[in-house]
């Protein structure tokens, strides 16, 4: 774990992150957003996102708000899990291979 809690993982993730893969805008996601993000993506609820980051859910609620109002700002609108989890792999967060 680094100094801010994120893991070694989702730190290489992020710092490996280029231009993304289809062309559009990405949106600027803090790494605390990212990591909350591919945290929830993995599991089955909020609270469970909540208990193993050591937020609140209302904290995770609104990092998850935040990502999706940011998405949409860039034209890249994302209301569903299924649809950040696209978003979050055509913007190198994540890959196919690591699910």
């Amino acid at each position: 774990m680094s100094s801010i809690g994120i893991s070694p993982k989702i730190e290489a993730n992020v710092s490996r992150v280029g231009n993304p893969k289809h062309g559009k805008h990405k949106p600027k996601l803090s790494v605390r957003e990212i990591e909350v993000l591919l945290a929830w993506l993995r599991s089955d609820s909020k609270s469970e996102v909540a208990e193993t980051l050591g937020l609140r859910v209302c904290t995770v609620n609104t990092h998850i708000t935040r990502v999706r109002t940011k998405y949409s700002d860039v034209g890249r609108p994302a209301p569903t899990k299924a649809a950040l989890f696209a978003r979050a792999v055509q913007d190198g967060y994540t890959t196919l291979d690591e699910w």
